[in-house]
């Protein structure tokens, strides 16, 4: 299997619509949405819109488990969900039309068993993918050092990790070695131990963890400026468009999904990154829980590739 995604605390993501919020009152609210949500799954789903095919990988229990695959399955994602005993979560977004204004309230999630977790890893073990991609948070029960399980269990398989989450689970895993990592600024600040970051240290800062063996490739995520892209031979900005924003839901996993794409389809690390920034873009430019329209992509990705040259570093 080329590519599979893991999610470990997936959702169901129900979504509405009303004129405006008030307390105390009773809202009346458009027709709710449902979709299949989380970090991996939304990589996967992204996956699929740019022509690929992957696997995802989710625990999934109960009458919300049962939709989550039922979802997924009408989008034509390939899953294998591992069963459990709790139910799946779900989270709950609401537009507000006076303001435009978005809240979202997310679920912690179900308490994942060490069966269920363990159930998870024999899933990517049977998979033999040749890239990995774990996003998303933990669900509780797990502990902080689950996903250095993964990064371990990657290199057994030979498999290629590419992860995308935060705190301590991601320092856990980079020390224990992933082929790409995807921290914001704050993140990678807390990697090297320091409160915050210049401009000007971020490649410092990611060449240090390359450095000491943690990972290969860091593609630092710095929202409206774009991404860094550095690796053991040098680094490069690639700048984001400017678009009109309508919601950032989804623009991370986008990101990934088309940095991970395009490495299964052999590109190199700067088209890589600049897919990714393509597909991240595109994705805000999409109100609600959309991800992205392709001929969004194809157009910013036109752009980064014209304008990318006047940034890029001659050692890379």
């Amino acid at each position: 299997m080329g590519i599979v995604t893991l999610t470990l605390n997936p959702a169901i993501d129900k979504s509405t619509s009303i004129d405006r919020l008030v307390p105390e009152h009773k809202l009346r609210c458009e027709n709710p949405k449902f979709e299949a949500g989380g970090g991996g799954i939304n990589v996967s789903k992204a996956i699929h819109k740019l022509g690929g095919e992957s696997l995802a990988i989710f625990p999934a229990g109960g009458p919300t488990g049962t939709l989550l695959i039922d979802l997924l399955q009408e989008d034509k994602i390939t899953c294998k969900a591992v069963p459990t005993e709790q139910w799946t979560r779900e989270n709950f977004i609401v537009v507000e039309h006076s303001t435009n204004a978005q809240y979202r309230f997310g679920m912690p999630g179900p308490q994942l068993s060490e069966i269920e977790a363990q159930a998870c890893l024999e899933a990517i073990k049977a998979a033999h993918p040749d890239y990995l991609v774990a996003s998303g948070s933990l669900p509780p029960g797990l502990p902080t050092d689950f996903y250095a399980r993964v990064a371990k269990l990657a290199k057994e398989i030979n498999a290629r990790l590419i992860l995308d989450t935060s705190g301590e689970p991601l320092k856990l895993a980079a020390n224990e070695g992933v082929f790409l990592l995807k921290p914001n600024v704050g993140e990678l600040s807390k990697m090297v131990g320091v409160e915050t970051l210049e401009t000007d240290d971020v490649d410092d800062a990611a060449k240090e963890i390359i450095n000491r063996g943690d990972c290969g490739i860091v593609v630092v995520s710095m929202g409206p400026a774009g991404a860094l892209l550095v690796t053991k031979d040098g680094h490069e900005h690639i700048p984001a468009p400017t678009v009109l924003k309508k919601s950032t839901v989804g623009a991370g996993d986008s990101m990934v999904a088309g940095m991970t794409w395009s490495l299964a389809n052999g590109k190199t690390p700067q088209e890589m990154v600049r897919m990714g920034v393509a597909c991240g873009s595109a994705a805000t430019m999409n109100s609600g829980t959309q991800l992205f329209k392709m001929e969004d992509v194809r157009k910013l990705y036109d752009w980064i590739c014209t304008y990318s040259t006047r940034y890029t570093h001659p050692n890379i």
